[in-house]
């Protein structure tokens, strides 16, 4: 169990789960030098909104936001909101990304991060018919109204059945030490 997961566990028993999602992440210096800051979660962690300001720790050679900064932002909620929104059974790993620049990032970015009841069911349906699958999840950084999209990344993740995953990783292990 690493760091984080230490304590999440310990501070879900004296704050709300969505407070400690939020602060634990714009306290984290991994996610602060980013400059991405989570603005909103919602109570089931279903909904979870981020701002990337334009500013002087985050812009680049010609004065708009860092693609690097934009990515950083982004990168790590999708997997450790599904983490947390499917429980202990599954085990969910970031397999890939990639970005798309629309347009030079030159004012305060905004992304949202939802996962609905019908996609968490779709997933766990999947999961326990073919042991592990992947998906695609597409985050937009958008201006405040969301009428201009500036870059899309698109986030594969894996996931697996707990036990299937260990099964799986048992048998690599014995497999490699055969050679």
């Amino acid at each position: 169990m690493s760091l984080y997961q230490k304590f999440t566990e310990l501070g879900k028993k004296f704050i709300g789960y969505s407070t400690l999602f939020k602060y634990g992440f714009n306290l984290s210096p991994m996610y602060r030098r980013s400059t991405g800051r989570v603005q909103t979660v919602t109570k089931d962690l279903s909904r979870i909104t981020i701002k990337i300001p334009l500013s002087w720790r985050n812009r680049n050679y010609v004065g708009t936001i860092f693609g690097g900064s934009m990515f950083a932002s982004v990168d790590p909620i999708p997997m450790v909101q599904l983490i947390n929104l499917l429980g202990d059974d599954y085990v969910v790993w970031d397999k890939s990304a990639q970005i798309k620049f629309k347009r030079p990032a030159n004012e305060h970015l905004y992304a949202e991060f939802t996962y609905t009841q019908n996609e968490l069911n779709d997933i766990r349906e999947r999961v326990a018919n073919e042991n592990e699958v992947e998906i695609v999840k597409s985050t937009s950084l958008t201006n405040k109204d969301g009428s201009k999209e500036f870059c899309v990344i698109d986030k594969t993740l894996y996931i697996a059945d707990k036990l299937y995953y260990k099964q799986k990783q048992l048998a690599r292990k014995q497999e490699k030490s055969k050679i």
